[in-house]
């Protein structure tokens, strides 16, 4: 006796088809599964046995062998006990065999037959989605994999449920999208006291996804301006929304089976390990920086982070992906994010204030700052110091802007540069053009191109920080209104760059 039914495997965000072949024959008693498992899918077996069990299903005296093809696959993760337990059952004729054939199964069962939720049922119902399949899960994953309209989602609570519903006693209704997430609550840019420039920087990156990197003493407002980041961001588009979903649906963050409708803002503590923010690990899972894609990654006290970690964001930030590599496992996510980073200008914070500086200044200072790689820097569009606000200046100062009114702007030249880029679909904002594309978005006249050359041979910029230079310029000139780049708008995204530190 045999049966087949149907699952997926994840490759990244990617759910690639794979076939459950379950074989009841005669021999020594046994249950192997076959097929590239790893633990988690070699103990389906048992969790199986006892779930079958505890509904009065004898296994028979013979010998059960599960394949996973296609066997050269890895199979990763508990979502395979489903589609294991209904080839058995197909095969020791409880449900019929012919009904597994139009459905993609996942789920992890218990020890009495409940179906637990498990990651990656969205990227699982677009897979069943193109191929014209149900998706049959557990009911808590069937309100997130519910949001693809293609596909027919059943969500079930046990396992007997779904023999029901198989042998047409009890059919399991569809499944309905769950309810969108409330708005989270972020800063408004009208907290922010003085630090004119820094939020003019900080809307100039909103607005063209330019990384940026704030250098000043402690208590001067550097989180707050990255914590008011996402208030003045562009909400998610459609496209947007499902990219993000997907890592983070494979990950196992999404809540309540919501869709993401906010951008993702990920702030890690300086200690994080290099695993834990590009991705990897036995099973090759997604980091923080693809948690963040489509959103802003926030690294505060960035040079206290270690060296090697720092150093494996600078292929991402330039790709906008990272594969993640392992012996058994390879997978490549999305990583297109809006990096933020703070530093103190050294290590007790103060080597600008005379007054408090410490012994060792200079020294201190560049030796604390000297931890970032030329590199590494070159990678920030904006390097700007954020300097102490007198206090008689804090009681003087009028109301800053709000963050809506700041958005409002931030959206303008975003659906300008959306307008520009809509011969390329793969670029979304002025920081993507690369190449010819940006000498075709970003052309600069005789006096600009002269500018940046001297400011090029002045600064010793390289060839990356002469192109960010030029996009800056684009997104400036877009918060402008300007269709053309003008002097100003190069001359203020030169003024960006840190004197104090060195283009590599």
């Amino acid at each position: 006796m045999g049966a087949l039914a149907y699952t997926v495997a994840f490759e990244g965000v990617e759910a690639r088809p794979v076939e459950v072949q379950c074989a009841v024959s005669p021999g020594v008693p046994g249950f192997a599964i076959v097929g590239l498992p790893d633990k988690a899918v070699s103990e389906a077996r048992e969790r199986v046995r006892a779930a079958l069990t505890s509904m009065a299903i004898a296994l028979p005296s013979k010998r059960i062998t599960v394949n996973l093809s296609p066997a050269d696959l890895p199979k990763e993760g508990s979502h395979f006990d489903l589609p294991i337990a209904l080839g058995l059952l197909a095969a020791l004729g409880v449900i019929p065999a012919g009904e597994l054939a139009q459905t993609i199964a996942l789920g992890e069962l218990t020890l009495e037959g409940g179906l637990v939720a498990v990651a990656g049922a969205l990227p699982a119902a677009l897979a069943a989605a193109s191929e014209a399949r149900s998706l049959l899960c557990p009911l808590a994953s069937g309100r997130e994999a519910a949001w693809v309209d293609s596909c027919r989602v059943l969500g079930a609570a046990h396992l007997a449920d779904i023999i029901r519903h198989f042998s047409g006693t009890a059919p399991i209704p569809p499944a309905r999208p769950g309810t969108p997430a409330a708005p989270r609550p972020f800063r408004d840019m009208a907290d922010v006291i003085g630090q004119e420039r820094a939020r003019r920087a900080l809307e100039i990156a909103a607005a063209g996804r330019h990384h940026l990197l704030f250098v000043g003493p402690p208590g001067n407002g550097k989180t707050t301006l990255a914590s008011c980041l996402p208030g003045i961001l562009p909400p998610l588009t459609p496209r947007e929304a499902l990219e993000t979903s997907l890592v983070h649906s494979v990950a196992g963050q999404l809540k309540e089976g919501a869709l993401l409708s906010e951008r993702p803002f990920v702030e890690e503590h300086h200690t994080v390990s290099k695993v834990a923010l590009v991705g990897g690990g036995p099973r090759a899972r997604p980091g923080s920086v693809s948690l963040a894609h489509n959103g802003v990654l926030f690294l505060d006290e960035l040079p206290e982070f270690q060296s090697n970690v720092l150093e494996a964001l600078r292929q991402p930030l330039e790709r906008g992906t990272i594969p993640v590599s392992r012996a058994g496992a390879h997978a490549t996510y999305p990583c297109r994010i809006l990096l933020i980073a703070a530093a103190n200008p050294c290590r007790c914070g103060h080597a600008a204030d005379p007054a408090r500086a410490c012994s060792r200044a200079p020294v201190c200072s560049e030796t604390y700052l000297g931890r970032l790689s030329g590199p590494l820097l070159d990678r920030f569009d904006m390097r700007i110091e954020v300097p102490p606000v007198p206090f008689d200046e804090m009681q003087r100062a009028a109301p800053s802007e709000s963050s809506a009114r700041v958005a409002a702007r931030v959206a303008a030249a975003r659906s300008l540069q959306q307008a520009r880029l809509a011969p390329w679909p793969d670029l979304r904002t002025n920081a993507d053009a690369t190449g010819r594309v940006l000498g075709e978005i970003a052309p600069l006249d005789a006096e600009g191109a002269a500018l940046l050359t001297r400011a090029a041979d002045r600064f010793g910029l390289t060839l990356r920080g002469y192109h960010r230079i030029q996009r800056l310029a684009r997104t400036i000139a877009d918060l402008d209104g300007a269709p053309e780049i003008r002097r100003a708008h190069l001359s203020e995204a030169l003024s960006y760059r840190l004197v104090s530190l060195k283009d590599s």
